[in-house]
């Protein structure tokens, strides 16, 4: 692989094919913004021979480089057959540490002992591939995620550009991470270049207080509820029980109704976006009181 370079690897693949915007295919060229994406995974857990990494969406290649130069296990998930062909002439199966599979990374179970991801997502799936991420994580614990995001949904994500910032996706992703940003990324770092500016983003696993007896499906619930009617207040939207709480295991409309009675008036007079995921976690725990 010493005779592979970022610049050759895309070239490669952008001669025999036209990258497809509808399958997200904005190919990264920049080896800085590479390189640190692979450093930011493993800041908390270094990414060794001992690491498997899973890339959703490798085109060229790019990142898969760098991944197999750190001696890990790479798992890549491609829907294109022509960038599958060419990860295997380029890579081959870089000695049995890299695993190619021509497959929509949300349509298959993700390999049980992945450590860290690292991606440049496809701009429309990366709402659900965090979905995603975030049911994995639950049963088989992640130690570093980095993921190249647009901007825009990387400000959603860490919810730290006041009230308006705040929304169901920032509120999920904080019962299993702290979020933080780091390079913010130039169209002109991608071949075909993005409208928009990207951003890369780190998902650090951490553990959150008082949270330990919550129902994160009524969490999630509630909040993509009400926000669903944000500028709203929680009396109005609470009044009814979300639609689906009896799917949740012990949830019907008679303690749904006891348990919004317990909260308190002033809090009732707020909207979603007033409220911290810390006192959406306090406002769960409340009403899940028996």
């Amino acid at each position: 692989m010493d005779d592979l370079d970022v610049r050759l690897l895309v070239d490669l693949l952008r001669d025999r094919i036209r990258p497809d915007r509808a399958l997200g295919q904005h190919f990264l060229l920049d080896e800085a913004v590479i390189a640190r994406a692979v450093e930011l995974a493993g800041v908390d857990s270094p990414i060794t021979a001992a690491s498997h990494c899973l890339e959703i969406g490798p085109g060229p290649g790019s990142l898969t480089l760098e991944l197999l130069r750190t001696g890990a296990r790479v798992t890549a998930l491609e829907v294109d057959a022509e960038a599958i062909a060419h990860l295997g002439r380029v890579f081959g199966t870089a000695d049995g540490r890299l695993s190619v599979q021509q497959i929509d990374a949300l349509q298959v179970d993700w390999p049980t002992d992945i450590s860290h991801i690292v991606s440049n997502l496809p701009f429309q799936i990366s709402s659900p591939v965090l979905d995603r991420i975030q049911k994995h994580h639950a049963r088989n614990p992640l130690s570093g995620i980095v993921l190249l995001v647009q901007d825009e949904f990387a400000e959603r994500m860490v919810m730290k550009g006041g009230n308006a910032s705040r929304g169901p996706l920032g509120h999920s992703l904080w019962l299993q991470f702290d979020i933080e940003l780091d390079l913010r990324v130039s169209p002109s770092a991608f071949s075909p270049a993005p409208r928009v500016t990207s951003r890369l983003v780190a998902l650090k696993p951490a553990t959150r207080e008082n949270t330990d007896q919550i129902d994160e499906r009524l969490f999630r619930l509630v909040i993509s509820s009400c926000f669903a009617n944000r500028r709203r207040k929680l009396r109005t939207t609470l009044k009814r029980p979300p639609r689906r709480l009896n799917r949740i295991n012990g949830w019907h409309k008679e303690r749904w109704t006891r348990g919004i009675e317990r909260l308190e008036p002033a809090l009732l007079d707020l909207r979603p976006e007033n409220l911290t995921s810390e006192d959406w976690a306090s406002l769960i725990g409340k009403i899940s009181l028996e």
